[in-house]
């Protein structure tokens, strides 16, 4: 029986997880205003890939 995402689904599993608490630490941090916290917080929730890479690009510098 093999496991999903492969031998190293795990390992990037891990990595996802720690590069979504870093964003959500850095976005709690930031400077900007309460609702944009909020909403970018909720995007990389909702969809951890996809809100990492939107937020990595458009996100409060």
């Amino acid at each position: 029986m093999s496991m999903p995402g492969g031998p190293f689904g795990g390992i990037f599993g891990l990595l996802l997880l720690v590069a979504v608490i870093y964003a959500i630490v850095r976005i709690a941090q930031s400077g900007a205003d309460p609702i944009w916290k909020a909403v970018w917080i909720a995007a990389v929730i909702i969809v951890p890939v996809v809100g990492l890479i939107l937020w990595v690009l458009f996100g409060p510098k």
